[in-house]
């Protein structure tokens, strides 16, 4: 499970899996459209050798898939010592337009001249019924092209001395029971097959004729558009001598120039971190849509496991992955993502669950009722974090212009909700659905998000001269701070949540994570407040090194990818890091060191982080990479290195 590297450039997003190879193909949002038949199979590299034949995802290979340092540049390489093969990959989705592009270059590692043939397969499901696809070579310009209405792909490649693919098949793929036309390839030689519709895949074969412990390299290519004139067109420039090269090149400068070597925060780490942090950076990049949505995950694998994936945007995950854009000085994905909060914010002035990348409103599992009683299926720290950001966008950038065309048009619709959310019988916000997506009550992290909103709404309305609202909002924040005691277990520390019903409220005394992180991050406890010291003892004792590999889980009974129940649940990257953040500002160095230490212990070989681990063995659960995760690798380095 999990993709070892994404690529993207805002509008095409591509995931290639454990093997090096295309697994994900989102276009033309991120994260919204998948274009491949990633729940059954995957796109194939095959090598033809000496009379054998092998696709380079059975266990004869040995594969290595990982990252660039600066750059969103995969290197995958690959070696069948059976056959004397070796493979380099050099793959990347080109910063101008949108053009999958890879370079492959084969080695004979044996000491005589051969004859190798590679293979490239592609299957994808364009339409949403995957019966309804046309695949057809178009022989002017040698490329194959597979479509549906506007979608249009172009398929191609040549070898470095300008030779093209010599064979191709294109055929049934999931209809019919037919397997797929892959398998043609397996003798070595292709159909010539020129046209299929349904559900289709191709193969293109490529002839090279390599001397001893030598290397030759071959381009290939998949463009997409939304017409075949585009397509063919874009083809065409990828035929000129050096182009891919040039390509891979500029966009190498580009991911470069993005990262800002000049950046003191990053040149003051020691090599390992700041590796960490740089893959991190574009790893969350990877994931902003041009057009402003913040993907949680482009990783499709957990949709065979589950009925949904994480290919929404969480308007929380969102804050949380800009907040370190922010801290480096990346400030144009948030003013994107903002924009497209602002569009998608309902009209009383509240974020709904999630988002698809295209503005619609995501799925949701919250219902409108609870108890027999209409309920908003919302989690009010999400409208809070959108105003908790905003401020740190502006006291970052500096943008007074920005905060004066989002004011009236959000930050007052969104702060005049968090007012208004309120119980008379508590003072405190009105139940609604916790950051982990599970339970309905009024929560002690959601309160503290609220504070933190609203007392940034205030900041923003200083900002733009608006002393009536910061008065109306101050008065309902320090409300709020003044019946904090509510959620006060009678041992000191903070309780999880309380449910108001029927003039009753249903205590949950439960320690959570996001129960010690609220009133630390948010509502911003000083450090030797009893409630806070007594809430992280609590946290040390109920959910910190419950399993073999230490880590921090969300809470004692969390059943989500359960897979040791005797541990009370999976230490996740995100709660661990939270509590190292404490530590730091606690000046516990040491302590917050081991918990760092322990998450850049669990990036898999290519710099991607997962959601949760298994507590006994390590192996990662959940989505990979998980943008979260990422954001709050880079936020602890940075609190680490600045004090």
């Amino acid at each position: 499970m999990g993709r070892p590297v994404v690529l993207s450039n805002g509008q095409m997003f591509i995931g290639l899996n454990e093997n090096g190879l295309v697994h994900d193909f989102y276009y033309p949002y991120v994260g919204l459209e998948n274009l491949t038949t990633s729940r059954s199979l995957h796109h194939k590299i095959g090598l033809y050798v000496d009379g054998t034949f092998s696709w380079t995802d059975d266990d004869s290979w040995e594969t290595s898939v990982l990252f660039e340092q600066d750059a969103l540049i995969s290197t995958v390489k690959m070696k069948h010592d059976g056959l004397g093969i070796s493979l380099h990959l050099q793959d990347t989705i080109d910063n101008m337009q949108n053009i999958f592009l890879r370079k492959i270059t084969v080695t004979n590692d044996r000491d005589q001249d051969r004859e190798i043939r590679l293979f490239m397969h592609q299957v994808f499901q364009i339409s949403r019924t995957g019966r309804s696809d046309t695949a057809l070579y178009v022989p002017d310009a040698n490329y194959i092209l597979d479509y549906k209405g506007r979608y249009c792909l172009a398929i191609g490649g040549q070898q470095e001395d300008g030779t093209s693919f010599d064979q191709y098949a294109i055929g049934n793929y999931g209809i019919e029971g037919k397997a797929g036309t892959f398998m043609d390839a397996e003798d070595g030689e292709l159909s010539d097959n020129p046209v299929e519709h349904g559900g289709v895949d191709s193969v293109i074969r490529f002839v090279m004729q390599v001397p001893a412990r030598s290397s030759k390299a071959t381009y290939y290519w998949i463009v997409a558009a939304s017409s075949q004139n585009d397509a063919g067109e874009m083809h065409a420039q990828l035929q000129k001598p050096g182009a891919v090269d040039d390509r891979l090149h500029q966009t190498r400068l580009s991911w470069q120039e993005w990262l800002n070597p000049n950046n003191k925060q990053l040149t003051a780490m020691p090599g390992p971190e700041r590796l960490a942090l740089q893959r991190s950076l574009m790893i969350i990049k990877a994931h902003c849509d041009s057009r402003g949505s913040i993907l949680a995950s482009g990783d499709s694998s957990i949709f065979n496991f589950g009925r949904d994936y994480y290919c929404y945007c969480w308007p929380r995950d969102a804050a949380y992955a800009l907040w370190p854009l922010i801290r480096t000085g990346h400030f144009d994905e948030a003013r994107q993502f903002f924009f497209f909060a602002r569009d998608v914010m309902h009209p009383d002035g509240y974020m709904l669950h999630k988002y698809q990348p295209d503005r619609a409103v995501g799925s949701t599992w919250h219902p409108l009722v609870h108890n027999r009683s209409k309920e908003l299926a919302i989690q009010e720290d999400e409208t809070a974090c959108m105003l908790f950001m905003l401020n740190e966008l502006y006291e970052a950038s500096g943008d007074e212009v920005y905060i004066q065309n989002m004011y009236h048009t959000f930050i007052v619709p969104c702060a005049n909700f968090l007012t208004s959310f309120i119980d008379q019988e508590t003072g405190l916000p009105h139940a609604s659905y916790d950051l982990w997506e599970q339970r309905f009550a009024t929560f002690t992290y959601t309160v503290c998000t609220v504070i933190a909103g609203l007392e940034a709404a205030i900041k923003l309305a200083e900002v733009v001269e608006q002393p009536s609202d910061a008065v109306a909002w101050q008065r309902a924040a320090d409300s709020i701070r003044a019946h904090l005691g509510t959620l006060v277990h009678p041992d000191g520390y903070f309780r999880k949540s309380f449910l108001l019903e029927n003039d009753e409220l249903q205590l949950d005394n439960s320690m959570d994570i996001a129960n010690m992180y609220g009133p630390f991050m948010y509502a911003k406890l000083p450090l030797n407040d009893e409630r806070m010291k007594k809430t992280v003892e609590k946290v040390e004792q109920d959910i910190y090194k419950k399993g073999p590999i230490g880590g921090v889980i969300r809470y004692f009974g969390d059943d989500y990818f359960l897979s040791k129940p005797e541990f009370g649940g999976n230490p996740w990257i995100v709660g661990t890091l939270w509590l190292a953040q404490y530590y730091i500002s606690a000046h516990r160095n040491d302590e917050a060191r081991e918990l760092i230490d322990w998450a850049l212990a669990r990036q898999q070989p290519s710099g991607v982080l997962s959601e949760q681990f298994d507590p006994e063995d390590g192996s990662p659960l959940g989505v990979a990479p998980l943008v979260w995760s990422h954001a709050e690798l880079i936020n602890t380095l940075l609190d680490y290195y600045d004090k």
